[in-house]
């Protein structure tokens, strides 16, 4: 007798794929005339508004306790603030196809923080696979280290390591510390308040106050895609996925996004797509692929 296909699980997986692999086009033309910030920050206001309007709709807008927010805060902090925050900041000077690539190397520090904490078992396999995903950052910038020496460049690189930091430790802590699945929307709303309150000043801070006659719409309707699709649709199977299989194996879906993102730059943004970068994207995603993969599917 054939197993039941989970097609909710499916359709989450499929959400992580697709959804994500457009944001990065998305907010590279949301941060053509709008400062990061404030992009991210409109962001998670308007999925803010969203969630919270779902949720009274289904009267399950409630208090979550002490202890919960605490968590939620600390998931906020993580991965919209840090992660989400600082990508968007990184492409404000770097091309959205190389910020997905590099954002790609998140699921082999996944396996790697989950063999360290014992989440998971140590294997050969999944050290070879980290080496040639590696290997593959090596290759993006064995041409490219005198690029470092340009301040946009350099501030963009760094941002995008701490915004896989920020993803990698929120992926492995939300595995350790799930909930239940009909808490998601609500976990969310929580998260995204907080962190629309945190990027707000952020956005005061490094940018000062908003020049919102300079935004172009292009830019406005970019980012209230980002908030729909990126934040409520894309977050909730993010989370949703988590309660079903793997840190590892959701993080594997980054491949995807990154196919996806890089195609997407080439074709709209008319993004360069050289050898070096083709041959970077093949071993990451390989790299990925060796680290996760496992002989018996899990999607049932």
């Amino acid at each position: 007798m054939n197993p039941k296909i989970d097609l909710k699980l499916v359709l989450a997986l499929s959400g992580v794929a697709i959804i994500w692999g457009t944001t990065y086009l998305g907010i590279r033309v949301a941060v053509a005339s709008i400062p990061a910030w404030y992009v991210t920050a409109i962001r998670q206001t308007i999925a803010s508004l969203i969630i919270m309007i779902i949720l009274i709709k289904q009267k399950e807008l409630k208090w979550i306790g002490w202890s919960g927010l605490k968590r939620q805060i600390l998931l906020s902090i993580l991965m919209v603030v840090v992660a989400n925050g600082m990508t968007t900041v990184a492409e404000k000077t770097i091309p959205s196809g190389l910020t997905s690539l590099i954002n790609a190397t998140s699921p082999l520090l996944v396996f790697i923080g989950c063999v360290f904490l014992g989440i998971q078992k140590p294997s050969l396999k999944g050290f070879v696979g980290v080496f040639i995903g590696f290997l593959g950052i090596v290759f993006i910038f064995r041409d490219g280290i005198n690029d470092l020496l340009e301040p946009g460049y350099r501030n963009g690189i760094l941002s995008l390591v701490i915004a896989v930091s920020g993803w990698t430790i929120g992926t492995i802590y939300s595995k350790k510390h799930s909930g239940k699945p009909q808490y998601i929307f609500l976990n969310l709303f929580y998260q995204f308040v907080f962190s629309a309150i945190v990027q707000f000043g952020l956005a005061l801070i490094f940018s000062g106050k908003a020049d919102v006659d300079s935004w172009k719409i292009e830019s406005i309707l970019a980012a209230v895609y980002l908030a729909i699709f990126g934040s409520v649709l894309g977050y909730f199977c993010y989370h949703y996925a988590l309660k079903k299989v793997s840190a590892s194996e959701v993080s594997i879906l980054t491949y995807f996004n990154t196919v996806i993102a890089i195609f997407l730059g080439w074709l709209i943004l008319n993004e360069q797509v050289d050898v070096d970068l083709i041959v970077a994207t093949a071993l990451i995603i390989a790299g990925v692929f060796i680290t996760n993969y496992k002989k018996k599917a899990e999607l049932v």
